[in-house]
């Protein structure tokens, strides 16, 4: 999704538009980083960007539907994400943007504008006549990943002797001693 500047209009520039699942599926699979998920059907998406000065401000949302194993028991689970944001838009400054080849002082200068201060952490840079959605998409759904999906938070994952789901069936293994590498940390006695 390109937007021109030009299209913005004063009272702002509302995008209701699908994020196709093979879109999705690049974002989570691509790169050859496999994220561990996998996209249900297309999302919803809804952006609204609206001119402050020379800046475009961005708020969006995509409600993107996952499928992940489980991080205890490996079942199937499905969960919707959704994915919020609100990003300043900034038009790179024109002495960067013309740099051809990246060399030499013009790249040293580039480099230090680049640098990250806290203050600034919801800035993105565009050329300052379009601007690709599809980037900050990818960006926002990859960030918005939780670390550990769960088909429920009281899972008991699976039994480490034989691999039994203790969800669906206890197991007759036995509960394993204590490691007698380990058998001195019985001893300490904590405050």
């Amino acid at each position: 999704m390109v937007v021109r500047i030009e299209e913005i209009k004063e009272e702002g520039l509302r995008l209701t538009e699908p994020v196709t699942e093979e879109f999705l599926a690049e974002v989570l699979l691509g790169e050859g980083h496999d994220t561990g998920f996998k996209a249900v059907g297309a999302a919803p998406a809804v952006m609204v960007l609206t001119k402050v000065g020379r800046s475009v401000l961005l708020e969006g949302e995509v409600q993107v539907k996952l499928q992940a194993p489980c991080k205890r028991c490996l079942a199937g689970v499905e969960q919707a994400l959704p994915v919020r944001f609100v990003l300043n838009l900034v038009p790179a400054p024109e002495q960067f943007a013309s740099a051809e080849d990246g060399e030499g002082e013009e790249r040293d200068r580039a480099e230090k504008a680049g640098s990250f201060a806290l203050g600034e952490a919801d800035e993105e840079l565009f050329d300052g006549k379009t601007i690709d959605l599809d980037p900050i998409v990818r960006e926002q759904v990859l960030l918005a990943l939780p670390m550990d999906l769960v088909c429920r938070e009281d899972c008991r994952g699976l039994c480490p002797s034989c691999g039994q789901n203790l969800n669906v069936e206890k197991c007759a293994c036995e509960p394993k001693g204590i490691d007698p590498r380990l058998a001195a940390l019985k001893n300490i006695k904590l405050n």
